[in-house]
């Protein structure tokens, strides 16, 4: 073989190349999975830039819009042609990230209230960055001289981010007269970058961009406003802490101030479930039945527990009810487009069985509850039964609990329905978000592996699976809650990571998932770990996943 040559296999396909070959050039006039955009490439395991140059035999294949890898680049990309257009137009203005909605991410520009006017504006200004084609430059510098960039340009956020940075470089990118520093992967240029729409949102910008699902178009799904105040409500609460980025949490812990935000956020979830119970309370007897449903690892146990306990006070005495118990027997579970059994179906449960007991219930009745057994895969009766007596109430916590689907035959009239998750309105910085669905997947990994002892990379594998289920089985009724309520915790990523990070370096890069934990890293070295997590309470809903609850479960 010639010296200026090499064999590299290309999705499957076993090449020559040119030693030194861009991975762009790799890829021209090719199309990812459903016809989409490719936007990188995972080379022996680890994602790279579609500028990365080839040098030795590897194996490489196309990340695409069909991945949250590919969605994140885009994303990120996306992200800053919009700072530059704002950067164009509103000179001296600043604009600041701020969390996800289901159409894209919202935007914010301090002392501003956008218009519709200037949202289209806007969007032109991109389309005309676009068009252009501008490349998105790459520029390592040491980490002393970022430091001083961030103090020079008064990105006080992005110092307190970098100043006990372990690397010794920082990767900045450039848009013409914009510098900006993102944490990951980027497009060459701003020519990509062909599918997107701008919209005013409440005096912000809501950036729309392609998801996943389906790459080539904009997702046409109403902004969720109900979840849309949690977050509003939650971000306003971090500025009032002074708690709004990772620095902020970071200086906590190295001032000794972490125990007071343990404290003032615990002291908010009691707070909050206390005025839920109070509310189902201020509605005897009409709502009897306690709906609870929310995203993986949102902490619907312990959350359900910490109500039991609220509602006791106020006088009511709750009855747990376990959907899992009303499955259908195994030969009848429907199954998935795998051919496999798919329990997170709402025609996995037996729901004429359900409602029938739910109504017999509060009609003043005795039901004998089944009990599912996963082993046989049947449903047993144990000669368990039970009776609503006056001033009890069901408390049922489940994926399908507010889908009408689930109680169609219970009256309205007589439903209490919670949606919790764990919501994250604090940010990295400025220009780049937490997003929730990286807290709950560090919340799972970790709770999976004390409790159930599955490894990391199994946790990884399923996280796919998992988020499928919840866009079909729980945002769609996200809507229909009664109360919504965040379970996030300023302060736990300072807990968290150091029962994570182990758990994720152990991922090897010859493992399929060692591009997640290799992400997820990046991302943790940035936050701090808190001296103890001995400061969180025992009923904290921190516990469910870091252990030693006072609640068993």
């Amino acid at each position: 073989m010639r010296e200026d040559k090499i064999c590299i296999t290309l999705d499957g396909q076993e090449l020559l190349v040119n030693k030194g070959v861009k991975l762009e050039d790799l890829f021209k006039g090719k199309k990812g999975k459903k016809d989409s955009l490719i936007v990188g490439a995972r080379v022996n395991n680890q994602i790279k830039e579609l500028t990365y140059p080839v040098e030795e035999e590897c194996t490489v294949e196309a990340v695409d819009l069909t991945s949250e890898d590919g969605v994140r680049i885009y994303q990120r990309s996306l992200t800053f042609l919009l700072i530059k257009a704002v950067h164009d137009l509103f000179p001296g203005k600043t604009i600041q990230i701020r969390h996800s909605v289901s159409r894209g991410i919202f935007f914010e520009i301090l002392d501003y209230k956008v218009t519709t006017a200037d949202a289209e504006e806007i969007e032109k200004r991109m389309h005309e960055l676009v068009q252009l084609n501008k490349e998105f430059k790459k520029a390592t510098l040491s980490i002393d001289e970022a430091r001083e960039i961030f103090l020079k340009t008064g990105r006080e956020d992005r110092y307190r981010l970098v100043k006990n940075r372990k690397k010794d470089y920082v990767t900045l990118y450039q848009l013409d007269d914009v510098q900006d520093y993102f944490y990951g992967h980027m497009l060459p240029s701003t020519g990509y970058l062909k599918i997107f729409k701008v919209e005013a949102h409440h005096d912000g910008i809501v950036l729309m961009m392609p998801k996943k699902a389906v790459p080539n178009q904009l997702p046409d799904i109403p902004i969720p406003q109900k979840l849309f105040g949690i977050f509003t409500e939650y971000r306003e609460w971090l500025s009032i802490l002074g708690v709004e980025d990772v620095g902020n949490l970071n200086e906590a812990v190295e001032t000794g101030k972490i125990d007071e935000l343990v404290l003032i956020a615990e002291a908010l979830h009691e707070k909050k479930i206390a005025s839920i119970a109070d509310m189902i309370k201020d509605e005897q007897p009409q709502k009897r039945v306690i709906l609870i449903a929310g995203p993986s690892s949102s902490g619907k146990t312990i959350f359900a527990q910490r109500l039991s306990v609220q509602l006791r006070v106020n006088g009511l005495v709750p009855l747990n009810i376990s959907v899992d118990d009303y499955f259908v027997e195994k030969s009848m579970t429907p199954m998935d487009e795998e051919g496999k059994p798919d329990y997170e179906a709402l025609e996995a449960v037996d729901l004429e069985l359900f409602n029938k007991d739910i109504n017999t219930l509060l009609n003043g009745g005795e039901v004998e509850l089944p009990r599912y057994n996963f082993i046989t895969g049947k449903r047993e009766f144990t000669g368990k039964k039970l009776k609503m007596e006056e001033g009890q109430v069901l408390v049922i916590e489940g994926i399908h609990a507010l889908n009408p689907g689930l109680t169609s035959k219970v009256k309205e009239e007589n439903k209490f329905k919670i949606y919790i998750s764990a919501i994250t309105s604090m940010r990295i910085d400025m220009h780049n978000r937490i997003p929730t669905t990286d807290l709950r997947l560090l919340r799972r990994i970790v709770r999976d592996n004390r409790s159930r002892g599955t490894p990391a990379p199994k946790t990884i594998e399923m996280w796919p699976n998992v988020r499928r289920g919840e866009e079909r089985n729980i945002f769609p009724f996200q809507e229909e809650a009664d109360v919504m309520i965040n379970t996030s915790l300023i302060y736990e990523l300072s807990m968290i990571k150091p029962l994570a990070l182990p758990l994720l370096e152990a991922i090897t890069p010859d493992m399929p998932q060692y591009a997640e934990a290799h992400r997820l890293i990046e991302f943790l070295s940035y936050i701090i770990e808190a001296p103890s997590s001995d400061i969180v309470p025992s009923n904290s809903i921190l516990r469910e996943f870091l252990g030693d609850s006072v609640f068993k479960h």
